[in-house]
């Protein structure tokens, strides 16, 4: 599920909510990197937020987002979507690309 960040406290109640309601195994959490691997400006931030949810008992695991968006909005286009549903759909979905290459990830990891 994609959570649009408002403010901490609320951001985190949310989180617990569903945490809550659901068999969560853990957070992963897109990590906004410059194309070149450097952190972003917005980098820290994200690193910090991950730090405020340290007292959820789950593992937290930043992922790389780099090129999600744009991976996401060239299937969109070449599945002939207009413009204006892609852009009520590309948070959403550049969140399940991004979920699906960590869970790809780990499945690859041996155990």
């Amino acid at each position: 599920m994609l959570i649009r960040r408002r403010k901490f406290t609320l951001d985190k109640a949310e989180i617990a909510g569903l945490i809550a309601q659901h068999t969560v195994a853990g957070l992963v959490i897109g990590l906004p990197l410059n194309m070149d691997g450097s952190d972003s400006p917005r980098t820290q931030s994200v690193r910090a937020f991950a730090r405020n949810l340290g007292d959820i008992a789950l593992p937290i695991l930043l992922w790389d987002e780099r090129w999600s968006t744009v991976a996401v909005e060239r299937a969109l286009i070449a599945a002939d979507v207009s413009r204006n549903q892609r852009a009520e759909r590309i948070d959403n979905a550049a969140a399940a690309y991004i979920l699906q290459g960590a869970i790809d990830a780990l499945v690859a990891v041996p155990q």
